[in-house]
């Protein structure tokens, strides 16, 4: 249907129309709302206008009652007050009412009767003009049902038309089908169509357009916007010609409902030159192709209702009401989930609905189930019918098979089953609204995946063996126990969440000689398959029932080969021409004790034998697999040794981490490794570095060497004093021989590190790194992001450290000899673990620490660094140094150590888990953040020898004491033996980060509650126990208290160790050993308020004395 103005002819009928619009408006009375009395007197007083002819006089006179001289409108105001007064009886503010809504009147243009000839002319005029202002709101109060979440999406679609604008626009509006395109843009068309000179809504272009061609939608274009039913157009070319000549200089509005081709638009559109300045054209489709073809930058994308929008939309349709009947509760929402947002399946299924009992309500869902809806299964379908062949494949693929996989991996999958081009389909079918893509993932609405089930169910209705493609558990079970397979099956997949045993029919296979994707995940299948067809092309197979594959089975088109905790023992025997076979994945397969001649297989890029415990022979051949990435030998215990050379030009990955003692050397690489990423030897026993592989190390971004346990090397590696660096790595590690009485690991010493510039993660931890061990030069890897160091036995570390800019996550923990950290970066996100470094003592300068934006230092365990510095001290400085930056970049600041009392300056503390502050003022601008306190330890009904499962402590707050919302932070905690704090700052912004104006404005002025609550991942009883906590909301003069309180503090800190004057020994060695001698216990009973210990004089003698 076209929407267009009226004839002028129909004048007589507009103005009936008018006066019966008021007679309903009167009979509403009070009922309707204010506006709607005011445009009632509004319409009473025009048409009173237009009927009395001594209310049009050539001359105006002034209006009674004080009332200005009119400037538009040229009757006499004098005679129409009392015309007023006989037609609505006036009393008191109404009559004051009406005085100003005849001030906005006169102030409108009006029409001089001098300049018609005709009385009729005058009228028609008027009534046109009255006619483009009230007819948008006669067609939106007409459908108040179909605005269902509508009047955001009309905003956003006026922003892209911006009536305004004197240019040419072309609007697309894009969506999948069903979600209220049509509607959308047939409101936008009843809205602001009377602005302009001439205006079309053609509908059903796709369908019109097929079946009619484009000379039909182009004489119904012209003949809507020229005002004439009979204009000729013989051809398409001719008609187009037509509608540039006639419209290139009319400012018009087009609207072109559900295209689906490019020729569409090229034969009624093609280019904003064939319109007039101020033109306006709306194209809906489901293909956003087509809009990027045509060169339409705003577009507007309809998403689905939301669950409210969805819930009022269904129950209008259902119950013809708002309110949604309680006996229909769990139902309505059962069907409203089932809809998924789609308005067209909410309207449809609402209205089958209605005035039908729950039994029946309950048999519509249960068929749903079971079938879809035909009237949404037709609508959505015809998307699907506009796919080529190939891409119908790929959509059914999968909508059956792989919805929310990631992207690559399902192009990858199906480019293994022989589709070309899958890439650019992909893309395709999301620009046809038939998948999306949610993070990396292919997503796809619940209801098009329905249909493409359908699809699939209808090729065999009451067989599942008929079909191409199986994905129901029953259905594949039912297939594979009683042999119903046919030749129409290609592709198979189950993936069971749980693992479960089956009965089935060896011979199941038989019959599918067009299988290409057989996909089976925990399956437990009694017998292994006698025959598995040739045609298959991607074959995974977790717990695979055999000990080999069948001796028929010859895929010369396999591409990828999964076998997953299988009980294969061997692959095959001697040479298999297999030139298509990408990637092998045999990990956890116990029973494979070797690999297989890989001669045949030449293309092969992806080869895992991980936690293939028992597999002990490498087979020669796989050095020279040229096209391989991906090597992984991890856990393979048996392994004793590898080729001693390899040519693997293509080499991404290589693992051997967790290899044991049996491996002692790894391959040379032979030839240019240009892709060579990730090295990985972590609890091996690699004694030596083929020198022959330092150009190949060049390119590494990722080096974990953790946990090599060496013993003796052998006489061929010298001494590590005697060994020159040069430029390049003489040998990339070598083995320092210090002396030592049994046979322990001989200790690691790093050479240069300077050419791996690439390194974006180094792991090397429980490496025996002692003194010196690490190389200066390491502050050269300019790439690196993490550096892990846990469990070495260095007192120092490189002052170059400072210099990685991009260093984000730095690990000591367990390095019980660190005694001090160098300088930390001053990138933007850092984290730095020093847990367990029992003698670290002293922090290095934090003022580059505090440049960050964020950070975060874990010092569980480190007393001997409370000894020295105090905790209160350590509070005190960065607090200091967070308010000094605050105003630059640090917004967060966190860091656990040690102390068993939270410092009197955070004046609001609580007992337990939990504090509660009022916010300040939001205007208040010397408010800069927070700083929060916990004091936690270990519960006491916790064994000091129990296992103890990782615990975590949260942070969050609750605005109105009970509501989540705002900052939420978490630390690990895998053993804690005394007291210890937890030391949040927070700046003013960072506070309400992410948290939108919501909870900025429920929290301004009210109490919030800070909480603290310690959890484990397990759900058991946590062993970590929130004892105190404290909050202070930070101003910009507490700088200057603090440093006041810090005076103080460090003055009776000097005092304390001046009082050991007294004691009667030599104090220099002892009153420091006595002091850093106290073990855990003894911290946690002798302390004062400060979080320090402080012993009497008395007891700190007679201990000294007794040591």
């Amino acid at each position: 249907m076209i929407a267009t103005q009226p004839p002028r002819s129909e004048t007589p009928k507009i103005i009936s129309d008018l006066e019966k619009e008021i007679a309903a408006l009167d009979a509403e009375n009070t009922a309707s709302s204010r506006m709607l009395e005011l445009r009632q007197k509004q319409f009473a007083l025009l048409l009173h206008v237009f009927r009395d002819p001594v209310l049009r006089k050539d001359s105006l006179e002034p209006l009674s009652n004080g009332i200005e001289q009119p400037k538009g409108l040229h009757f006499s105001y004098c005679n129409l007050s009392m015309e007023i007064r006989s037609v609505f009886e006036f009393q008191g503010e109404e009559v004051l009412e009406w005085r100003k809504a005849l001030k906005k009147v006169a102030n409108l243009a009006g029409w001089n009767s001098k300049d018609y000839r005709y009385e009729t002319e005058l009228i028609t005029e008027i009534v046109d003009a009255v006619w483009d202002k009230v007819h948008p709101t006669f067609s939106l109060l007409d459908s108040s049902e179909i605005l269902v979440g509508l009047d955001t999406k009309l905003k956003e679609i006026d922003l892209h038309l911006d009536t305004n604008a004197n240019d040419v626009r072309f609007v697309g509006i894009r969506g999948m089908g069903g979600m209220g395109k049509t509607t959308l843009a047939r409101l936008v068309y009843e809205r602001i169509s009377h602005s302009f000179e001439g205006s079309s809504f053609l509908a059903n272009v796709r369908e019109v357009y097929a079946t009619h061609g484009p000379v039909t939608l182009q004489k119904q274009l012209l003949s809507n916007i020229l005002r004439e039913k009979n204009i000729q157009v013989y051809d398409a070319y001719s008609g187009f010609t037509m509608i540039r000549r006639c419209l290139r200089n009319k400012k018009v509005l087009l609207v072109l409902d559900d295209v689906d081709q490019s020729d569409q638009l090229e034969m009624l559109i093609r280019e904003k030159d064939c319109f007039g300045l101020g033109s306006r054209i709306i194209i809906t489709t489901r293909d956003e192709r087509l809009l990027v073809e045509h060169g339409i930058e705003k577009v507007y994308e309809v998403m689905a209702l939301t669950q409210d929008e969805a819930l009022y939309l269904f129950n209008r349709k259902a119950f013809r009401k708002d309110d949604l009947e309680e006996d229909y509760l769990e139902l309505s929402k059962n069907f409203i989930n089932y809809a998924g947002g789609l308005p067209l399946a909410l309207k449809t299924l609402g209205s089958f609905l209605y005035k039908r009992s729950r039994d029946e309500w309950k048999s519509a869902l249960d068929k749903l189930k079971q079938a879809p809806d035909r009237k949404i299964f037709e609508i959505l379908k015809i998307s699907y019918d506009g796919l080529e062949e190939m891409q119908q494949k790929i959509f059914l693929d999968v909508a059956c098979f792989h919805k929310f996989y990631d992207k690559e991996e399902v192009i990858e999958i199906l480019d293994s089953c022989g589709f070309v081009g899958t890439r650019i389909v992909i893309h395709v079918l999301i620009e046809k609204s038939l998948l999306s893509i949610s993070n990396t993932s292919l997503s796809i609405h619940d209801l098009i995946q329905e249909m493409a089930w359908e699809i699939v169910r209808q090729q065999s209705f009451d067989e599942p063996g008929g079909r191409s493609r199986l994905w129901l558990h029953s259905d594949i079970i039912h297939v594979l126990t009683n042999n119903t397979g046919t030749e129409a099956i290609e592709g198979i997949v189950l993936c069971l969440r749980e693992f479960e045993a089956a009965h089935w029919n060896p011979e199941a296979f038989t019959k599918m000689c067009k299988l290409k994707l057989l996909k089976i995940n925990n399956l437990n299948l009694s017998l292994g398959p006698k025959y598995l067809p040739n045609s298959l092309r991607f074959l995974e197979w977790s717990w695979y029932p055999s000990k080999c594959l069948p001796p028929s089975f010859q895929p010369n088109e396999l591409a990828q080969l999964r076998l997953q905790h299988s009980k294969i023992d061997h692959l095959w025997n001697g040479i298999k021409y297999m030139v298509k076979l990408k990637s092998i994945d045999l990990s956890y397969s116990e029973n494979l004790t070797r690999t297989p001649d890989f001669t045949g297989t030449p293309n092969l890029e992806r080869l895992v034998f991980q936690g293939c415990t028992n597999i002990g022979k490498i087979h020669p051949s796989i050095a020279s697999l040229k096209r391989l990435r991906i090597l992984n030998f991890k856990y393979c215990k048996r392994i004793k040794s590898l080729p001693s050379e390899v040519e693997l030009e293509s080499l991404e990955t290589f693992d051997l981490s967790g290899c044991s003692s049996k491996l002692k050397k790894i391959p040379e690489f032979v030839g240019e490794m240009k892709n060579f990423s990730k090295l990985s030897l972590s609890f091996t026993a690699v004694e030596q570095m083929p020198s022959s592989n330092i150009h190949s190390m060049a390119s590494l971004k990722e080096l974990d060497m953790s946990g090599i346990s060496m013993r003796d090397p052998p006489s061929s590696l010298v001494p590590v004093k005697n060994i020159e660096l040069p430029r390049s790595w003489h040998s990339f590690f070598s083995f320092g021989l210090f002396p030592r009485k049994n046979p322990d690991p001989v200790s690691l010493v790093l050479a240069s590190l300077k050419d791996l510039c690439f390194l974006t993660c180094l792991n090397l931890n429980d490496c025996n790194l002692c003194e010196g061990a690490i190389p200066e030069d390491i502050g050269l890897l300019s790439s690196l992001e993490e550096l892990n160091l846990e469990g070495n036995h260095f007192v120092s570390l490189p002052a170059s450290i400072s210099g990685l800019s991009k260093l984000r996550r730095f690990r000591l923990n367990n390095c019980k000899r660190l005694q001090k950290l160098p300088s930390l970066p001053s990138n933007g996100l850092f984290y730095a673990n020093t847990d367990n470094c029992t003698s670290l003592k002293i922090f290095p300068d934090l003022s580059p620490l505090f440049c960050a934006s964020r950070r975060w230092i874990s010092s569980l365990n480190c007393f001997s660094l409370i000894d020295h510095q105090g905790s209160s001290s350590i509070i005190f400085l960065m607090v200091k140094k967070f308010l000094q930056e605050i105003p630059r970049s640090l917004s967060f600041f966190g860091i656990v150590i040690p102390g068993s009392e939270i410092p009197e300056w955070f004046h609001n503390q609580s007992v337990g888990n939990s504090v509660i502050e009022t916010l300040p003022s939001d205007s208040n601008s010397k408010w800069v953040g927070f700083a929060f306190c916990a004091l936690f330890a270990p519960a006491q009904e916790i064994s000091a020898t129990a296992t103890k499962p990782p615990n975590l402590i949260q942070f969050r707050c609750l605005y109105d004491l009970n509501t989540f919302a705002g900052p939420n932070y978490v630390i690990d905690i895998k053993d804690v033996a005394s007291d210890h704090l937890w030391l949040i700052l927070l700046s003013r912004q960072h506070f309400f980060r992410g948290s939108g104006t919501y909870w900025r404005e429920k929290c301004c002025d009210l109490k919030i509650r800070f909480h603290f609550v310690g959890r484990t991942f397990t759900g058991e009883k946590a062993w970590v126990k929130v004892k105190k906590c404290g909050v202070r909301a930070l101003y910009e003069q507490d700088a200057e208290e603090l440093n006041r309180t810090m005076k103080q503090y460090s003055n009776r800190k000097n005092s304390f160790y001046e009082d050991f004057t007294d004691c009667d020994f030599d104090k220099s060695d002892k009153v420091q050993g006595a002091i850093t001698k106290r073990t855990r216990e003894q911290y946690c009973t002798e302390t004062g308020p400060s979080g320090i210990g402080i012993l009497g004089k008395e007891s700190l003698c007679k201990r000294m004395k007794e040591d």
